[in-house]
């Protein structure tokens, strides 16, 4: 007997009407009319034509800044520079089991919202390492229902923190704290090369970098060029570098801003060398159309890496939240769809298609990113899916679609009432179901 059976589905891909089985934590079988040939199952939920998704996927986010929004001060200029300082400002203050409260408050947030895979970075440039502490910690506890992937990310510079003038007693530098951080148990290693005081520090520091993850067996992600200057051109190096050291499929720039400013020529030869060194993109649209081109009057630069380009290229690009409610950003909501529907404005990603690979940027391809294991709707998948109230990706993204069911190896443990308004209009239907008016 199943333990679960889902009936007429659709998928993502495009079936339409399919059944899903459910054995212990693994999806067993895909296909329609699973139901009329009799399976018995523990439990059946009928999708009625709704669009079944495996969960969202965040490839770029802070936890450990989550949450603290207005602490100790807000961001007046709105800058990344700003955000920075103002992070610094709040490192000295932080305190062990805030950090873990507003993280699993955030993941709470996460699983209502199906987003139930996360990358975050964690600042490391602390003698204390406490924010890393608080989220290996949290990593554990919520384990059963999210997995949550930590990057070592040295925020301060891994070359420009001077711990003699940042953090006076302290006699460890940006390197030996984030060998340390991984010493503890962080799975990834980060980096922020456009910060560090030159172009040559920065080339340096993803060198040293690379290198680490090489020696250690660990994958890479880096804050790329996230900046209006054109002449920023650390993923080049990245790219590179990662050729050298042997990880083509194991390293991520995420931001990739300065692209969005830099002349075609230049682009059309860097993104063939991103293609060709398997390095994937992470676009953050809430935070890029946010920070970037504070400094313009008018023309104002979106800022927004290329993402139709990457992805013309073969470049595996997701999208990343980033922030929600912190130094940099003060809204958000854990709502990956929110950030695909931005994503989709700013890119002018308007097509089918577009709207299509905006989907599969907060769910397949981040997956792909963090290398997920287990992840989608096929058999020999975790029973690890959302049931939206919408028939296909596109009306998910337009609608920001309920999440009617969220589903953790195959156990129920988030769900929301389906959405609709009563009217109370002459002559019109008394209620209306944000579903079913499609185009075409």
């Amino acid at each position: 007997m199943l333990d679960l059976l889902i009936t007429d589905a659709n998928l993502p891909d495009g079936r339409l009407g399919v059944d899903v089985a459910v054995a212990g934590e693994r999806i067993v079988e895909v296909a329609p009319g699973i139901a009329a040939r009799g399976a018995a199952a523990v439990e059946r939920v009928d999708a009625g034509g709704r669009l079944l998704s495996p969960p969202f996927v965040d490839a770029h986010f802070h936890m450990d800044a989550t949450l603290s929004y207005g602490l100790p001060r807000i961001n007046a200029s709105g800058t990344l520079l700003e955000g920075i300082a103002l992070w610094g400002e709040l490192k000295p203050l932080l305190d062990h089991q805030a950090i873990i409260d507003r993280a699993i408050a955030y993941c709470d947030w996460a699983v209502a919202r199906g987003l139930l895979a996360i990358r975050s970075h964690v600042d490391v440039c602390d003698p204390r390492l406490m924010a890393v502490e608080a989220l290996l910690e949290v990593r554990d506890r919520v384990k059963p229902y999210l997995d949550l992937q930590l990057v070592a990310f040295p925020q301060d510079g891994v070359l420009r923190y001077d711990p003699r003038r940042d953090d006076p007693g302290c006699r460890l530098t940006a390197l030996q704290l984030l060998e340390k951080a991984l010493d503890m148990g962080v799975d990834v290693v980060g980096g922020i090369p456009h910060f560090e005081r030159t172009m040559a520090a920065g080339a340096e520091s993803v060198r040293l970098l690379v290198d680490v993850a090489a020696r250690r067996g660990l994958r890479v992600d880096m804050h790329c060029d996230e900046t209006d200057d054109p002449m920023s051109r650390h993923i080049e190096t990245l790219a590179a570098e990662t050729r050298r050291a042997g990880l083509q499929g194991r390293v991520n720039g995420s931001h990739l801003t300065s692209m969005h400013s830099m002349d075609n020529y230049y682009v059309s030869k860097l993104i063939p060398l991103i293609a060709e060194s398997g390095v994937s993109a992470v676009a953050n649209p809430l935070i890029n159309i946010t920070i970037q081109g504070r400094h313009d009057t008018y023309p104002k630069r979106r800022g927004m890496t290329r993402v139709p380009e990457l992805i013309a290229a073969g470049v595996p690009t997701a999208f990343g939240h980033d922030c929600v409610m912190d130094p940099w950003y003060s809204l958000g909501s854990a709502d990956m769809l929110e950030v695909a529907q931005m994503g989709l404005h700013v890119a002018q990603m308007t097509s089918q298609q577009g709207m299509r690979d905006c989907f599969d940027a907060v769910t397949r391809v981040p997956a792909g990113v963090l290398g997920l294991d287990g992840y989608g709707v096929a058999p020999g998948c975790f029973a690890d899916f959302v049931l939206l109230q919408a028939a296909d990706p596109v009306e998910a993204i337009r609608l920001r679609a309920t999440r009617l069911g969220v589903w953790r190896r195959g156990r129920l443990i988030a769900s929301t009432p389906a959405q609709t308004a009563q009217l109370r209009l002459a002559s019109r239907p008394s209620q209306v179901d944000f579903q079913h008016h499609r185009a075409g």
